[in-house]
């Protein structure tokens, strides 16, 4: 088994871990925030940390009704700009800690004023030493190249920050038995594998919640498996993208049932008169009768707590691939562990 696949497989432990360990500081930073006279809540982050903020920014507009924007560290660390921050929460997201980038952002944050908060898998990082809180994720040490674990414990980390800053309370201790229950699909992802052996480009589509998703499993299909993945918004890709849609064409879409599946089913109509290979990812019934091929995930499952469990098999989808294509996931061409970017 490759790393990443064992990687994928420890994602409920390591929710449950992570919930054990950090829900008592995430409340407490919550209740601190709380008191604040907040307008502004900014994300700093790269690569599956950035997917995972993409998530977030939609996550915490929805519940607190503050304004989220993801921070574009060149303003920074290339244009050497200031920013009025004195009544902004900065939250930078790396793997890592060690994102030269992303760690900039949070110490220019702190001298415009920003209140910071570090998510980081790496309790010694320098980030660590820059945040004026640290919320960790309890995943161990990532070995393989291609993020999952830590991607997944971010975005729990969001549902936890959330649900401490607004008075109704996120039931995300329902996710890792979620994603326990996404492990088991993976006999039926290694079946679909087979009909995409040969894919050498695709689009995946998510909206709303599930938006980050789609930038994230598009990644994991460039890295892993070298195919060329665009993603887009379903609401986006009637704007221009569909053009490149032909016979035959893949197209992979997060379609939880929820206010996000009229949305999905237009598209999903539009794409089945063009006769495109849709594979979706869902767990409503007429989106799965529209769909070329479907994985399906729990019933129980609320849009609003789908985007991790529904990451799972788009994870065991790309590793998957990459050992049906002869390439090896943890080992990707190009690529480390650890990108440190300006």
């Amino acid at each position: 088994m490759s790393l990443m696949l064992q990687e994928i497989t420890e994602q409920p432990v390591v929710l449950e871990r992570t919930i054990r360990e950090e829900l008592s500081k995430v409340q407490r930073v919550g209740k601190l925030l709380r008191k604040k006279d907040i307008d502004l809540i900014v994300l700093a982050a790269r690569g599956s940390s950035d997917n995972a903020s993409l998530f977030g920014r939609y996550l915490l507009e929805i519940t607190t009704g503050i304004p989220v924007s993801l921070s574009a560290p060149s303003v920074f660390t290339i244009y050497n700009s200031t920013l009025r921050l004195n009544r902004a929460v900065v939250i930078g997201v790396s793997q890592s800690g060690e994102g030269i980038d992303v760690n900039t952002v949070l110490q220019r944050a702190k001298e415009c004023g920003a209140f910071t908060i570090g998510i980081t898998n790496e309790p010694e990082s320098s980030m660590t030493k820059i945040a004026d809180e640290t919320l960790l994720i309890h995943a161990g040490s990532e070995k393989a190249v291609a993020a999952t674990k830590t991607y997944t414990g971010q975005m729990l980390h969001f549902y936890m920050l959330a649900s401490a800053l607004i008075d109704k309370k996120i039931p995300f201790e329902r996710i890792p038995n979620f994603c326990a229950e996404a492990l088991q699909l993976r006999s039926s992802v290694e079946q679909i594998v087979e009909r995409y052996v040969f894919m050498e480009n695709c689009v995946v589509v998510g909206r709303g919640l599930n938006y980050g998703n789609a930038y994230e499993l598009a990644l994991k299909l460039m890295e892993t498996c070298y195919v060329v993945a665009e993603r887009f918004s379903s609401a986006d890709f009637f704007h221009g993208p569909l053009a490149i849609v032909e016979r035959r064409f893949p197209v992979i879409m997060f379609a939880p049932c929820g206010v996000t599946k009229e949305s999905n089913l237009l598209l999903l109509k539009r794409l089945r008169e063009l006769k495109a290979d849709c594979l979706s990812i869902t767990n409503d019934a007429e989106v799965a009768s529209l769909s070329s091929r479907h994985i399906s995930m729990s019933t129980e499952i609320d849009e609003f707590l789908s985007p991790i469990p529904f990451i799972i098999p788009a994870q065991l989808f790309a590793a998957l691939l990459a050992k049906a294509k002869g390439l090896n996931a943890d080992a990707p061409r190009s690529l480390s562990k650890v990108t440190k970017t300006i």
